[in-house]
Formats: structure tokens, C-alpha cells, sequence
């Protein structure tokens, strides 16, 4: 688990450290037990930490966020690995059918 302890750690952290924890986190995620979030962020910086980013660039979308368990650590499906990512989003698309079969039986 990765927490900043305090506010001086915080400030000490470079915008490229930050990411690389997310990095780092995305490579421990397990498809099998991973949780899973989407919520809308700019596409472009789904994590929101370039605020020097153009407004004529700015696109709002859903963004897929995954987590491990035990971490608190949400990481953009776009900075996991390959694997996991099409991992996740067959379970996903699993049980999006699971639910609509259930709620809808025609």
C-alpha cells in the first residue's frame, strides 16, 4: 500500500514519481481479484495532475480505474499492463451480460 504520510512528502513528489507509483501498482493488480471503477476525467490526463494542459485540448470521458484489495493506490486502465487491461475488460463485459440476462428476461 502507498500513502503519502504527510504534507512535506507530498510536495516533495514529483508529478513523474506520482505516475510512476501508479506504474508501479498497475504491474501488482490481479484481473481475478482487482476492483474496478470508471468515473469522468479528462482523457487526456485522467488523473488530473497536468494543469497546464490546453483548454482546446480538453475532452471529458470515462475513464476505467483498477485497484488491488489491500491498496488504495487507483490506477488508469491506460497505464496497465496489456494483459490485465483485456483481462479486466472481458470480466467487465462478463458480467455487464450477467446483469442485463438477470434484469431483463426477453
Amino acid at each position: 500500500m502507498t500513502t503519502v504520510e504527510n504534507k512535506e512528502d507530498a510536495v516533495a513528489m514529483t508529478t513523474e514519481e506520482w505516475l510512476a507509483i501508479r506504474k508501479e501498482a498497475g504491474l501488482k493488480i490481479d484481473p481475478e481479484t482487482a476492483e474496478v471503477c470508471c468515473w469522468y476525467a479528462q482523457v487526456l490526463d485522467p488523473y488530473g495532475v497536468f494543469p497546464e494542459i490546453a483548454k482546446e485540448w480538453g475532452c471529458v470521458g470515462r475513464e476505467y480505474f483498477a485497484r488491488s484489495p489491500e491498496s488504495d493506490v487507483w490506477v488508469c486502465f491506460s497505464d496497465l499492463p496489456e494483459a490485465t487491461r483485456i483481462a479486466l475488460s472481458q470480466n467487465g463485459r462478463q458480467r455487464e451480460r450477467e446483469t442485463t440476462d438477470d434484469e431483463f428476461p426477453f
